[in-house]
């Protein structure tokens, strides 16, 4: 159906947004209807029809459910209504408006929004209407984001693409929370490619191996004679990602110190570089990840509450890999194609027995040790296929090791034989060592401090 020829009712207890969305569409639009109270629905369900409903997920309205907008979505599915409804949400209801999409609703839009996007929404969302699987995903193939290695079939990657999709648009901050190995960098980068700042510079900084003296010249900057070895004038990263992306990758591991500093140009908008007094402002979309549970995080003698509030507008929690059976051979396939690719192999496949062996492994590594894993296999493999022989994986990872190698069964000696082992096989490269344990290098000399190495 054409906009033009649209009927739409909008549904909110907030007056400015009735106002602002009248004003926006009445001009693309047959009519437009506003109401702030949803207990009038019937009345107005009765008296006209309507092609398209846009309904706020909160009311201050007697229900007092919490989750209102699902609340009044089933009463109008229960009326028998045809129109198409997209759900106005909030930036922290987004798990709720998924759950909306479940139970009926066609889309959702988070405000605050761009009236570009409102209205490209709202067409798309009536030619839906029309033209029911147009639009819509598809179950039969996997799940990607375009441009990047985000792969996943699985229900809970499906709920990953669509989040990144309806808030990737917004500037709205970002929390990404799972275990190492996850892929919490290539969903920062999905989020930021479906962005409105993709052609803005993307930065990535592991804040968790910054030093204290490293910090704030790092991610603020510094002026030349700042420090002893302040050469010259130099931006951070702040300054490096202006109109872009930044990304703070395990933002859980900084110090209390590091917090205040950082909240404080989160709060301004505004850094200083080290040795001035000259602040710059900068425009920023931040996305921060860690591996630390939130629940760990919020303990206010490890992370300040107000800034887990400012980077956290919006969560993504990232499930590890044996809990997303759908994606292990997905994953496994493409591993093993871009390794064949690389090493001059190309006609290598997985046999079943391979298959087999790589659906039954728990995965500690989660994605990272199924793509180290394949890629030795690969390497080592001489054949078409490759089988369950051809499988190794980390001990490091499964706390295994070999009857030659014996270790007393302790998990404190097991910790301490691993970081051993993996530091002599990078001859010392602590950086080296700390990826393939997946951990920082600031967490990997805590453990050596801890271990007296």
């Amino acid at each position: 159906m054409n906009l033009k020829n649209a009927s739409i009712l909008i549904i909110d207890d907030d007056q400015d947004i009735l106002t602002a969305v009248r004003l926006l569409l009445k001009t693309e639009a047959r009519s437009v209807v506003t109401e702030k109270n949803p207990e009038n629905l019937r009345w107005l369900l009765s008296k006209q029809q309507f092609d398209l409903i846009m309904l706020d997920m909160n009311f201050n309205s007697s229900i007092n459910t919490g989750n209102e907008g699902l609340f009044w979505l089933r009463k109008i599915k229960e009326m028998g209504s045809g129109a198409a409804i997209i759900m106005i949400t909030a930036y922290g209801d987004i798990d709720l408006a998924v759950k909306c999409l479940k139970e009926g609703a066609n889309d959702f839009m988070v405000k605050p929004w761009h009236n570009e996007r409102l209205i490209t929404t709202i067409k798309e969302t009536l030619k839906q209407k029309e033209s029911p699987h147009v639009g819509q995903r598809s179950n039969g193939s996997p799940d990607t984001i375009i441009g990047t290695e985000l792969l996943g079939n699985s229900e809970a990657m499906k709920d990953i693409f669509y989040k990144i999709n309806k808030i990737a648009p917004t500037d709205a901050n970002i929390l990404i929370l799972g275990e190492n190995g996850t892929g919490k960098d290539l969903i920062a980068k999905a989020i930021h490619q479906q962005s409105l700042r993709k052609d803005k510079p993307f930065v990535k900084v592991d804040v968790g191996a910054l030093t204290e003296s490293l910090f704030e010249s790092e991610l603020f900057g510094h002026k030349k004679g700042a420090f002893t070895d302040a050469r010259e004038d130099r931006e951070g990263r702040f300054e490096s990602a202006n109109g872009g992306t930044l990304f703070l990758d395990e933002i859980g591991n900084i110090s209390l110190h590091q917090q205040a500093k950082l909240l404080t140009v989160l709060q301004n908008r505004m850094v200083t570089r080290l040795g001035t007094n000259q602040s710059v402002p900068v425009d920023i979309r931040l996305i921060c990840a860690t591996n630390v549970p939130i629940a760990e995080l919020a303990n206010e003698s490890r992370f300040r509450k107000d800034l887990i509030y400012r980077i956290n507008t919006v969560e993504i929690t990232v499930p590890p890999l044996h809990r997303r059976q759908d994606d292990i051979i997905l994953l496994a396939d493409y591993f093993t194609k871009q390794y064949a690719a690389k090493y001059l192999k190309p006609m290598l496949t997985l046999d079943a027995s391979a298959a087999e062996k790589l659906r039954q492994y728990h995965y500690p590594g989660n994605v990272r040790e199924l793509q180290y894993t394949i890629e030795r296999a690969v390497i080592m493999s001489d054949k078409d296929k490759l089988s369950a022989a051809d499988l190794i994986f980390s001990p490091i990872e499964s706390g295994a090791f070999s009857s030659e190698e014996p270790v007393e069964l302790n998990l404190r000696n097991i910790e301490k034989n691993a970081i051993l082992r993996v530091i002599e096989k990078h001859n010392g490269n602590i950086t080296k060592a700390a990826k393939e344990l997946g951990l920082t290098r600031t967490a990997l000399y805590r453990r050596l401090s801890k271990y007296d190495i």
